[in-house]
């Protein structure tokens, strides 16, 4: 029995995005995983990285062309774009409501910061809700990547029930 259900998830209702992003390899790996569920992503630039580089390619590979993929060249732009949308949903380790427990909606785009430095104030200020990964104490941060699989699946399955 095949693991992966083969279903159509291109009018998702879900997007992703991403504050100045600083590493090529996770950002492919989250437009990969993307293009697999039928999302859209944001990248609200600058970007730490060139958004041709190889590494984003390679990580992405030949994902990256199903992707719905929409760049802005910095916070204020996105802000923006995004005014007719619904909510900014914050994923940060300043959060306190753990992901499992927040109740996803249609529409919601899951924000997700920096890997080295997270949002500033003015955009954690900006988010209708903020949301925590419960980790062991004493941990950091889990990957981004690894971050926004997680979110989006729980987004996903509530969603879908």
């Amino acid at each position: 029995m095949n693991a992966i259900s083969r279903v159509d998830m291109s009018a998702h209702p879900l997007r992703i995005a991403l504050y100045q992003p600083d590493i090529p390899g996770n950002t492919g790996t989250i437009l990969r995983l993307a293009a697999c569920l039928g999302l859209g992503v944001d990248i609200i630039e600058p970007a730490g990285f060139d958004l041709s580089d190889k590494n984003l390619k390679r990580a992405g590979m030949d994902y990256i062309a199903s992707v719905t993929l929409t760049r802005h060249v910095n916070w204020d732009r996105f802000e923006e774009a995004r005014l007719t949308q619904g909510r900014l949903v914050l994923a940060s380790t300043k959060a306190a409501e753990p992901y499992t427990r927040f109740r996803f909606l249609p529409g919601d785009t899951l924000l997700f910061g920096r890997e080295s430095a997270g949002v500033p104030d003015y955009v954690h200020d900006k988010a209708d809700g903020r949301i925590i990964i419960p980790m062991v104490e004493g941990q950091r941060s889990l990957n981004v990547a690894m971050s926004v699989a997680m979110i989006a699946g729980e987004a996903i399955r509530q969603m879908s029930i």
